[in-house]
């Protein structure tokens, strides 16, 4: 009698860099009860192929065009509350690491980490478990679970919307530039510039600026 083996998880890979996509699919594809059942290299394109890639799970960047990766998960645990989410990103696990759970993500992962971290994350997001490094996790959980003390951090304290903006603005996009990516009016992005100015307590949009380009700098290393 054979034995019938466990169907393997279909995995969403949602990424806009597809050098990176080709990465993790390959890395999936080594993987006995994985498999990468569909790509997108943007939210929307992810959203309108879930009804035919059917996935048990979607893996996903933060920073795309159009929608970010936080506005997904939330779209996503509205829509598909059914599929687990990772998020596997460079962006600071400290900063965006709760963000991502509390939008719906059960995992973030940072890309620097090992291929084996991931494939953990990954396992424990399709059993439904939380995921994140033992770096953060301590002080996520209890704030995620348990509590809702504000973040000590300035940057910490902005909204998903108003971090987006604020790292626009250190990559040099002006308002117009962020308010077409974003698809938001010009007068909506300059009213978040202002709460973002008033939260980070800074003197002039000029001051403003050069933080959040500092802000940027430091992401990348």
């Amino acid at each position: 009698m054979k034995t019938k083996l466990p169907a393997k998880t279909r995995i969403l890979l949602v990424e806009d860099h597809a050098i990176v996509r080709q990465g993790i699919a390959r890395l999936i594809s080594q993987e006995p009860d994985m498999e990468v059942c569909g790509e997108a290299s943007n939210a929307s394109e992810a959203l309108a192929q879930i009804d035919r890639c059917r996935p048990d799970l979607v893996i996903t960047d933060i920073s795309m065009s159009g929608m970010n990766g936080i506005e997904f998960l939330k779209h996503l645990k509205v829509q598909h509350p059914e599929i687990p989410a990772v998020v596997l990103s460079m962006h600071d696990e400290a900063l965006y690491a709760e963000r991502a759970l509390r939008a719906g993500a059960f995992a973030f992962v940072m890309k620097k980490e090992s291929s084996d971290e991931v494939m953990t994350a990954i396992r424990k997001a399709r059993r439904g478990e939380y995921y994140v490094s033992e770096k953060v996790g301590g002080g996520i959980f209890q704030k995620f679970l348990h509590t809702k003390k504000p973040a000590e951090s300035p940057i910490a304290q902005l909204s998903d919307r108003e971090l987006e903006v604020f790292e626009l603005l250190g990559r040099g996009r002006g308002s117009k530039e962020i308010a077409g990516e974003l698809h938001l009016s010009v007068k909506t992005v300059d009213t978040h510039r202002a709460h973002i100015k008033e939260k980070l307590q800074v003197r002039s949009f000029t001051e403003l600026i050069q933080r959040a380009t500092q802000w940027v700098e430091s992401e990348r290393q």
